[in-house]
């Protein structure tokens, strides 16, 4: 499943050999920046030939964390690539597929699962995870409005409107535009709740996660950071433009089920 906005339009598909340079949405190719950062492969192609349906990153050496929304009723195993830009045959690496058995579909929350691997996935330092409490304890500080993030995904490129709709009821289809390659864009801080982090483009320079990025990480500040502070989940609209809804690590919900499979970082001493 690539990225799930909350309302749900019909997908229209283009092959990759279509796609433009940019990437995630006015993003920019990530390289080796992140190369814990991994996406999920099918079995089979989707309709435009590209195989990557969701992305995710390595929590631990033998820990991939991603949305629990990417998996199948009752899938059992997930297969991962931490290629920069993935092709048929590249390296595998399969584990043992895990979602919060508190997940539900009809809802967002404890939207996570692992992919938990045999034998650690080698030469890749997985992401660092936050503090509990981090983020609240920079916005008391007032330091998040001009706080950056940065997301990093496989998911589509970029849209394209396919009709313009001539009625305000008539529901607005996009093209979607993949090529299994890790991109990152940076964007700015929105809002937060107790259990969500919302962000949205702002600046020109800002770009946006689409389809295909669910379950992928934003990491908090500069564009080579590797804090992961919240997962990519979903988004308000199908252009993926607007703002993106990511769910939230340094919270007790996302620790109570972390916490079973890494270990997490404790909250820092206070001092008088």
């Amino acid at each position: 499943m690539r990225f799930v906005p909350f309302v749900v339009v019909p997908v229209v598909w283009i092959m990759a050999a279509s796609t433009p340079a940019s990437a995630i949405t006015n993003g920019a190719a990530d390289g080796n920046a992140h190369p814990e950062v991994g996406a999920l492969i099918d079995e089979t192609p989707n309709p435009d030939g590209t195989w990557s349906y969701c992305t995710g990153t390595l929590i631990s050496p033998t820990v991939f964390l991603t949305a629990a929304h990417c998996g199948d009723p009752g899938q059992k195993t997930a297969h991962v690539t931490f290629e920069t830009e993935y092709q048929r045959g590249a390296t595998l690496h399969t584990g043992r597929y895990v979602p919060d058995p508190r997940y539900k579909e009809s809802s967002d929350l404890h939207d996570m699962a692992v992919v938990v691997f045999g034998t650690p996935v080698p030469d890749i330092t997985p992401a660092q995870l936050p503090e509990p409490g981090l983020l609240d304890r920079l916005k008391a500080a007032g330091d998040m409005s001009a706080t950056r993030f940065t997301s990093v995904g496989y998911g589509s490129l970029s849209t394209t409107k396919v009709s313009s709709g001539k009625k305000k009821s008539q529901k607005q289809e996009y093209r979607y535009h993949y090529a299994d390659t890790r991109n990152q864009a940076s964007i700015s801080f929105k809002g937060m709740s107790g259990k969500w982090l919302d962000l949205m483009p702002k600046a020109k320079s800002d770009g946006s996660t689409c389809f295909g990025d669910s379950g992928g990480p934003n990491f908090l500040g500069r564009p080579d950071s590797h804090l992961l502070v919240a997962t990519s989940i979903s988004g308000a609209d199908d252009a993926c433009k607007l703002t993106n809804y990511d769910y939230r690590l340094d919270v007790p919900s996302a620790r109570h089920f972390l916490g079973k499979y890494v270990t997490l970082p404790k909250a820092p001493a206070t001092t008088r």
